[in-house]
């Protein structure tokens, strides 16, 4: 497979691995962009874990609970500034308040009535009206005894660039406390998973395969090999699920034992970050600008 510049240039934004070490990591792994990452890794050139996909979209995530049930909508659009403009927040919260009335499922919601119309048909409405293209793109409902939500970097009452929702058994009252800092604690390490049971599988073998390598080229006898696996992937447990993180609140403890003290369980938890995953296309402000003027 011909190894293009494009690539290189992902491999070395993931990664922040150099030209030469990014186009030999492709090259040895026949373009596969997650086994060249792997790849470097290994060979300890790759600097820092990045995001696999740029956040770029702009938009709001609304956040909406009633009794035991919550949601997070992500409403996109092409720029900023119409995140601010009253009609797009008053059809975020709309939307999310509908939200609480369908299942987890986007494709229901938009056929669900809003006022008496489609969702689908009201956002084609208001598109026209705000003249931008937007996008109901995504929803997490989220259940339990006591649910809780957070919004980072608010735009409105209910929502803003980050929705977190956390669900907790126990005590109403101290669940309300600790789970809205759960919460942010959330927005801001954005766990993998609840818990190692309930990480995916292929990322869990991709981990350990990673480290595995990493491990043998140390030279160290196979039972040192296997302790030092061992203790990584304790680590790694450690740094991406969310009982097993250390509270932003309080690094002395995990965030389960922070939920423990405090007399309540983490059951759930749903993270929704505005334009996460989505590449957009870099512009060139100067040219834009130059071209308005000019007129074309």
């Amino acid at each position: 497979m011909a190894i293009t510049a494009a690539m290189v240039k992902e491999l070395r934004e993931k990664t922040g691995a150099g030209m030469m070490d990014a186009k030999k990591a492709l090259t040895e792994n026949e373009g596969n962009m997650e086994a060249a990452v792997d790849w470097l890794r290994t060979k300890g050139l790759a600097k820092a874990a990045k995001k696999s996909g740029r956040v770029a979209a702009e938009g709001l995530v609304g956040v909406s609970v009633t009794d035991g049930k919550g949601v997070a909508v992500e409403l996109n659009s092409e720029t900023d500034f119409v995140a601010k403009n009253a009609d797009f927040q008053q059809l975020v919260r709309d939307i999310a308040d509908v939200a609480l009335t369908t299942g987890d499922d986007i494709e229901v919601l938009k056929a669900t009535n809003l006022n008496g119309r489609p969702v689908a048909d009201v956002l084609t409405d208001a598109i026209a009206r705000i003249g931008e293209n937007m996008t109901l793109r995504r929803m997490h409902v989220l259940e339990g005894n006591t649910i809780v939500s957070y919004v980072h970097n608010a735009a409105a009452e209910g929502m803003g660039k980050i929705g977190v929702l956390v669900a907790l058994n126990g005590p109403e009252d101290k669940a309300k406390e600790i789970g809205r800092q759960i919460a942010m604690h959330i927005a801001a390490t954005n766990p993998a998973s609840l818990s190692a049971e309930d990480l995916d599988p292929a990322l869990v073998e991709r981990e350990k395969t990673v480290l595995t390598e990493q491990a043998r080229e140390s030279g160290k006898p196979d039972a040192v090999i296997e302790k030092m696996i061992e203790g990584r992937m304790k680590k790694f447990f450690e740094e991406v699920t969310l009982l097993g993180q250390k509270f932003v609140v309080n690094p002395d403890v995990t965030v389960a034992d922070a939920a423990k003290e405090a007399g309540v369980e983490v059951t759930g938890y749903a993270r929704v970050a505005v334009g996460e995953g989505i590449e957009k296309k870099e512009e060139d402000f100067a040219a834009e600008v130059a071209k308005t003027l000019g007129g074309s």
